[in-house]
């Protein structure tokens, strides 16, 4: 019997949605799912060798919950974004949730495919040095012919 198959696409570089993709993709192909994962746009960040530059806004997150309520003007405020950052970043270290380097090298050694989307890189004048081994290149075609027979297929 063939494995089950999982497709997703992977299209935002902020912390709040660098998450769902790995934590997905690490969950199904521990469960033995076929997994592959199209990083475009700013998804790409996802598969970048550094991953410092991932951060979280609380601008226009309204979701995000705050220790303290917090006007929308002050959200806007130089540095308010780097310190949302390293509050959600230290508690969820605090609430043992792994990081994002820990999840992708558990994605790659359970052999989630990432596809670094080729029409991306090359908008952005991205060079394959700056991502990490272990990735292939492609375009559209080269994920569709696996989403297509995928039995789940993620947006994210």
């Amino acid at each position: 019997m063939e494995p089950k198959k999982m497709a997703i696409i992977a299209t935002k570089g902020t912390l709040d949605w660098a998450y769902p993709p790995l934590i997905l993709s690490s969950t199904a192909a521990a469960l033995g799912y076929e997994v592959q994962v199209f990083c475009t746009f700013y998804g790409l960040s996802l598969l970048r060798k550094d991953l410092s530059g991932i951060r979280i806004s609380p601008l226009a997150n309204p979701a995000m919950p705050m220790p303290v309520p917090m006007p929308v003007l002050v959200q806007a405020l130089p540095g308010m974004e780097a310190m949302a950052t390293m509050m959600m970043k230290n508690k969820m270290k605090a609430k043992g949730v792994a990081s994002l380097e820990e999840l992708r090298s558990l994605c790659l050694e359970a052999d989630v495919k990432f596809i670094a989307c080729q029409m991306t890189v090359d908008l952005f004048e991205f060079k394959p040095s700056e991502f990490i081994d272990g990735i292939e290149f492609g375009g559209a075609t080269t994920f569709l012919d696996f989403a297509g027979s995928a039995d789940i297929q993620l947006y994210i």
